[in-house]
């Protein structure tokens, strides 16, 4: 039967909140309900020992009153090291906290050695360190600490005495809420044994970024009680004890990451990897020494190499970047990110939107006292010295594909699956690829799917996944993104591209950045919803339950909701909302402030998720802001300034930041869109429609409601409109018609600037509907049919108005294919060609409410018809 852990320590996570300001040291013990301090005096060598220290040193304690956890017993504190620095960091924390001094003998002197601490270990195994009082233990192999045996023993010796075990964890250099000099980052804090000079200069330097945490006491009494040879006792104690110091470590600085080779070997020693070397040499009929020196390779490829000392050089660094480029980073609900943490291992899944995404996140943990997470990243940032820096700073590297290549999935896999097990916090971005268009990108599941069957595998500690929302106000891949979007291809990263555009993203403002955490997802919820079969006991390597598969969807699209329900809404989203609405990209200033005004009206009355946050600024500071960053110009005129894109390239870029947030605003564009060609209509209809279209527009926005949820925000929002005056409500009796102004009112302007935005949605499901029904069931198949609305999309964009660069987007429409397919709307025959039936027309028919009849007629023209084989022609022609 395994031994228990006796010990109340929990799994300690880093400090929360920042550290309060220095207070003045706590009272010493008073009568009453406190007990008083031991009378034992300090000896004089720990006096002017003290003096000599104090002024480089000034602990943070935690918690802040560790009196809290005295009962009149006598104390004996627990460190993890011996060392003399130790002992007077511990003696100055106790005399700040009003605790009874470790430099005085217990009562009897149990120890021998006049005083009152233990440690686990010495900084120097075998050889004296510094700082250690008294000369080095016998048998230095030993597991357990011999003071610590010598307490124990004395215990049984005298039934009279009871000392309580406070273990204690100090930690030099490594304040998470503070930032130390440049030079100070090398020697702080980290799981390396130093030596008594690297010691001496980290007390200088970081001296006063100390952390000192005290633990919940264990009475000895109670571990003898439990009757085991004296032996056991001791070895068990002191395992518990360094089980808890290993926790505590690891909250503070993070797990120790430096072992890169021994993880290495890890994954070379596992069992799957082993076999995949073994078939690797059977099918290149090569020895297995050079199968196994490919695994490796690969293996040190992949991964990290975390270094504390290059994170907080880089932590540095990037604090005078940031304050360079941006007017500020804002973060929000990272306080409900840390209270659902504590005790899970931690996923990180971010919206992918720009290279800047990794450095962000990673910054704003780390100087929030979190670890930060080992991150996935493409194998094209592995550039020389940029590769190597971002090893250090937590990145594995992953290529972009790994078919055809089984010995590297099976090395890839195991190396996370390693990190998994080991309780590394992870982040990778389920979207593949940063978003060129601004909209959330349909998730690939092949990271979920590894940290699923990884924590399957060993279903050790619960694992959560943490949703994190980045929203920018200016990219500085912008320019690139607009190549891309106009055709052409994606530029290879480069040392020297990113070395040459170093100076010009200085000299640039690049406004303000927001991160929102969501609303995290715990897997054991997930699994208990989509495999309440799973018993909870490990899985095998090749156990695929048929679960599985759905579960990784799932959770995939789920991320993907709870990101888009943690939105940030800036200026710059607003002011492409309203401008973007218009032909010529141009509003008069009155006509933009209402129109942002009644966004700012619909966001408040009809919130989407406690998640969400909203710009404070007024209308006229956001135009104002827009001027500022060179997204807007303003053109003088006598009749009332008109405000403008500064360029045709800039309004493309609008609309990326349009789509960031366009799910916002899905219900209400849904009931202006409604009233685009119709002046009146039945409200009851307009939420039966909205109904039809909903599971469309969810699957392409990661939109979280039910359709009767939907339904209701629609009921909702038409009464937003109403009191608006956008909208008129007549014949209440009848469950009411809705009509809107007729001519060219200004509410009917902003009821089409609310509507514009989704309207090209809708174009293109009818353009997919058009091109199936033109060419019949049994003619196209899914890729054909998307190959074909890609090319009317482009053509009518070409013909007519400009659009989107998302309008012809390939994968939206197989995502608008594909939720046909599900809704049995369309189906395979035996030769994967798609069939349909009469239901289908009665969807187009109601696509009709939604376009004029002149767009509808433009869209069936440009729609193509599959080229049919030569021998049907032939036949046709004899016929």
């Amino acid at each position: 039967m395994p031994e228990q852990n006796p010990l109340p320590f929990p799994d300690a996570p880093p400090p929360s909140e920042p550290a309060p300001e220095p207070k003045p040291p706590l009272e010493p013990f008073s009568a009453g309900p406190r007990p008083t301090a031991r009378p034992a005096k300090r000896p004089l060598w720990a006096n002017l020992m003290s003096k000599l220290a104090d002024p480089w040193l000034t602990p943070s304690i935690e918690p802040e009153d560790p009196r809290q956890y005295m009962d009149g017993r006598p104390v004996c504190y627990v460190l993890e090291d011996y060392g003399l620095s130790n002992a007077l960091i511990l003696d100055r924390a106790c005399r700040d906290a009003g605790m009874p001094s470790p430099l005085s003998p217990l009562p009897g002197d149990p120890l021998g050695r006049k005083r009152a601490y233990v440690a686990l270990s010495r900084r120097n195994a075998g050889a004296p360190a510094l700082g250690v009082l008294t000369a080095p233990e016998p048998g230095s192999t030993k597991t357990h600490s011999g003071s610590l045996a010598r307490l124990l023993q004395a215990h049984r010796a005298n039934p009279e005495l009871d000392v309580q075990l406070v273990p204690v964890s100090i930690f030099v250099g490594r304040s998470p809420d503070k930032a130390s000099g440049w030079f100070s980052v090398l020697f702080s804090e980290n799981w390396a044994i130093v030596g008594r000079f690297r010691r001496l200069l980290a007390i200088l330097l970081n001296g006063r970024d100390t952390i000192v945490r005290f633990a919940a006491p264990v009475s000895i009494r109670e571990s003898i009680a439990e009757d085991l040879p004296p032996e056991r006792t001791v070895r068990k104690l002191s395992r518990v004890l360094r089980t808890h110091f290993h926790r505590i470590r690891e909250a503070v600085i993070g797990p120790d990451l430096s072992t890169r080779r021994l993880l290495v070997d890890q994954v070379l020693a596992a069992e799957p990897v082993r076999e995949a070397i073994a078939t690797q040499a059977k099918r290149d009929n090569i020895k297995p020494e050079d199968a196994w020196k490919k695994a490796h390779a690969y293996a040190w490829e992949v991964a990290a190499d975390y270094s504390n000392p290059v994170v907080r050089s880089a932590s540095f660094l990037l604090t005078h970047v940031w304050n360079r480029i941006y007017d500020g980073v804002l973060v929000h609900h990272l306080d409900k990110f840390k209270e659902a943490a504590p005790g899970h291992e931690v996923v990180y899944v971010p919206c992918h939107r720009s290279h800047m995404d990794y450095l962000l996140l990673s910054y704003l943990l780390y100087e929030r006292g979190i670890v930060p997470p080992h991150i996935a990243a493409g194998i094209n940032l592995n550039l020389p010295v940029i590769g190597t820096l971002l090893r250090k700073g937590g990145a594995f590297f992953m290529r972009r594909s790994f078919r055809g290549n089984p010995l590297y999935s099976a090395v890839f896999t195991e190396y996370v699956a390693q990190l998994v097990s080991g309780g590394y916090s992870l982040e990778y971005f389920i979207e593949g690829g940063r978003s060129r268009t601004g909209r959330l990108l349909q998730p690939k599941g092949g990271m979920i799917s590894m940290t699923v069957r990884a924590f399957l595998r060993q279903p050790k500690k619960p694992v959560l996944f943490q949703p994190v929302y980045i929203g920018y106000e200016k990219l500085l891949e912008g320019n690139s993104y607009l190549d891309e979007l106009s055709g052409r291809p994606k530029e290879k990263e480069s040392i020297w591209a990113l070395l040459w555009g170093i100076p010009k993203v200085l000299r640039q403002n690049y406004g303000q950045v927001v991160v929102n955490f969501g609303e995290a997802i715990p897997l054991s919820e997930v699994l208990a919803k989509h495999a309440p079969e799973w018993n909870g006991e490990a899985l095998g390597e090749e156990d695929k339950p048929a679960w599985l598969s759905d579960t990784i969807d799932a959770l995939a699209d789920q991320i993907n909701v709870r990101i888009n329900a943690a939105a940030d809404v800036n200026p710059i989203n607003l002011l492409a909302l309203a401008l973007l609405s218009t032909p010529k990209h141009a509003m008069g200033e009155a006509d933009l402030v209402a129109q942002i005004e009644l966004c700012k009206t619909l966001l408040v009355e009809m919130p989407y998720s406690d998640r969400v946050t909203v710009t404070p600024h007024t209308p006229e500071r956001i135009i104002a802001h827009g001027l500022d960053i060179n997204v807007l110009q303003r053109i003088k005129h006598p009749l009332g300034d008109v405000l403008d894109v500064v360029s045709e390239d800039t309004a493309v870029l609008m609309s990326y930041y349009r789509n960031n947030v366009l799910h916002l605003f899905t219900a209400a564009a849904w009931i202006a869109c409604c009233f685009q060609t119709n002046r009146r209509m039945v409200r009851g209809r307009v939420m039966k429609l909205g109904r039809s279209l909903y599971p469309f527009l969810q699957a392409e926005l990661f939109l979280p409601w039910s359709e009767d949820e939907f339904a209701e925000r629609i009921d909702r929002t038409i009464d937003v409109f109403v009191r608006e005056g956008l909208l008129e409500q007549v014949n209440e009796d009848d469950g009411g018609i809705l009509q809107r102004n007729a001519g060219q009112t200004d509410e009917v302007f902003r009821l089409r600037a609310i509507g514009h935005s989704l309207q090209q949605a809708f174009e293109r499901y009818y353009i997919a509907i058009s091109v199936l029904v033109k060419n019949g069931p049994g003619v196209l198949g899914a890729a054909e049919l998307e190959s074909l609305c890609q090319q009317s999309a482009q053509r009518l964009s070409l013909l007519y108005a400009p659009a989107a660069p998302e309008f012809f987007d390939k994968t939206l429409f197989r995502g608008f294919i594909q939720k046909l397919r599900e809704l049995k709307l369309v189906w395979p025959d035996e030769n994967s060609k798609l069939m349909f039936d009469e239901r289908l027309d009665a969807w187009a028919k109601d696509a009709k409410v939604i376009l004029g009849r002149e767009l509808r007629h433009t869209i069936e023209r440009v729609s193509p018809e599959a080229a049919k084989p030569e021998v049907e022609v032939e036949a046709a022609a004899q016929d």
